[in-house]
């Protein structure tokens, strides 16, 4: 398949994945990548959804895409294209390269029936061209233990919390992650061998902190969550002035979870917890005594696309019952536009083409940042983003595509 500018867009063969890969890390800055980070990549990535652009013999371009299923309110899995690995070379910017994968990885999409594709965006500003709407966000922290306090909730001392080698309990940790699937819009039902991506750990990555470290929470003779974390030790005027870094943190319970912060506040030597990429709800914000010396920050995670109007607004539930005519606009993706009538409920929807009049005008991108339920219609309306047609259709949306619990795309791809 050929792009606008001479140059050669081809599905991947294995035997060129190592020019691929290295070609994708130069675009990210070169830094050094280990063996096993390589070798698991090559594990995972699916060669016929990865795409490389050719000008002649040298390769200028990567993207591909991963087979997800995705929780989506209401609790339903939907087909999911994990849109990853793009990369376009410095010397071919603004040719038409990355518009052509973006492109065929969606008609791709389609084609294999996924509703959806997701992505992290390295650089925001160019994937809203393409109808990515900016739909999860995520947190961070970087908490003083020495100063906040936890109220623990009843039950916490009833969970006992022991060290595991990481290895040794991915097992029964990838069993807590996947009870939590259905619980929270955004997740994502692992494929067989991504539940080794946790694990991968080289040293040149650790920026001077441990090996990850593993505690399992154990209740009623069964493990019910599991933290993983490093430490790195640090000495000040005053002492000892360690950080903990949490890089993940699972939770089938409240005293569970409680009982899992409460080891993490408690590492000796340690003063400072940092939290990377947690839900915008998460417990653990109610627990504390002072929430202003956690320095809580919000930054965009998940990025969302609809690939199928219809099957992805039927897909999944509404808080409210709704009878709502959209205009979509969606010039990557023609089929998408044109008006479509989603009636709904919180026990399911239908969404259909329809000739009546429209009540909501908006693009594409606009959906798919409201879709899971974490960007309100009515924001975006604020900004000029969606446009109210009918009296009251706006706000009836918007509360309907509400989500109980705030979405979150746990892990990148």
């Amino acid at each position: 398949m050929g792009t606008d500018h001479g140059t050669e867009l081809k599905t991947l063969r294995p035997e060129e994945f190592d020019r691929w890969w290295d070609h994708l890390i130069r675009a990210f800055g070169g830094g050094t990548t280990s063996t096993e980070e390589r070798e698991l990549d090559r594990s995972l990535t699916e060669f016929d959804r990865s795409l490389a652009v050719w000008d002649g013999d040298t390769l200028v371009g990567t993207s591909g895409a991963f087979s997800f299923r995705m929780t989506v309110p209401g609790g339903a899995v939907v087909p999911t294209a994990g849109v990853t690995m793009v990369s376009v070379a410095a010397t071919h910017r603004r040719r038409g390269v990355l518009t052509s994968m973006m492109r065929r990885l969606l008609e791709d999409a389609r084609a294999q029936g996924e509703p959806l594709a997701a992505l992290f965006a390295s650089e925001p500003a160019i994937y809203g061209r393409f109808g990515y709407g900016a739909a999860t966000l995520q947190l961070d922290a970087e908490i003083d233990t020495g100063r906040v306090t936890l109220a623990l909730p009843a039950g916490t001392d009833e969970v006992r919390v022991r060290y595991a080698p990481p290895a040794d309990v991915l097992a029964e940790c990838e069993a807590v992650y996947a009870a939590l699937v259905p619980r929270r819009p955004g997740m994502l039902a692992r494929q067989p061998g991504w539940e080794r991506a946790a694990l991968v750990d080289p040293e040149s990555e650790r920026e001077g902190a441990s090996a990850l470290q593993c505690v399992v929470a154990e209740r009623d003779g069964g493990v019910t969550g599991y933290a993983r974390f490093r430490t790195k030790m640090g000495w000040g005027p005053s002492g000892h002035d360690g950080t903990v870094t949490v890089e993940d943190l699972a939770a089938l319970d409240p005293a569970t979870e409680a009982a899992l912060w409460r080891f993490l506040f408690g590492i000796d030597l340690m003063t400072t917890l940092k939290v990377r990429g947690r839900p915008v709800d998460d417990a653990w914000q109610h627990l504390v005594s002072d929430i202003r010396r956690c320095l809580p920050q919000l930054r965009d995670a998940g990025y969302v696309r609809l690939v199928d109007v219809g099957a992805a607004l039927s897909a999944r539930t509404y808080l409210t019952p709704l009878d709502v005519v959209f205009e979509v606009e969606d010039a990557f993706c023609p089929w998408n536009a044109g008006r479509w009538r989603l009636t709904g409920d919180a026990k399911g929807a239908s969404c259909e083409r329809t000739a009546d009049a429209a009540d909501l005008a908006l693009t594409v991108r606009e959906l798919g940042a409201a879709y899971l339920g974490g960007v309100s219609l009515l924001s975006l309306a604020a900004a000029g983003r969606v446009r109210e047609l009918r009296p009251g259709a706006l706000t009836e949306a918007s509360v309907g595509f509400g989500s109980a619990v705030a979405p979150w795309l746990p892990h990148g791809f």
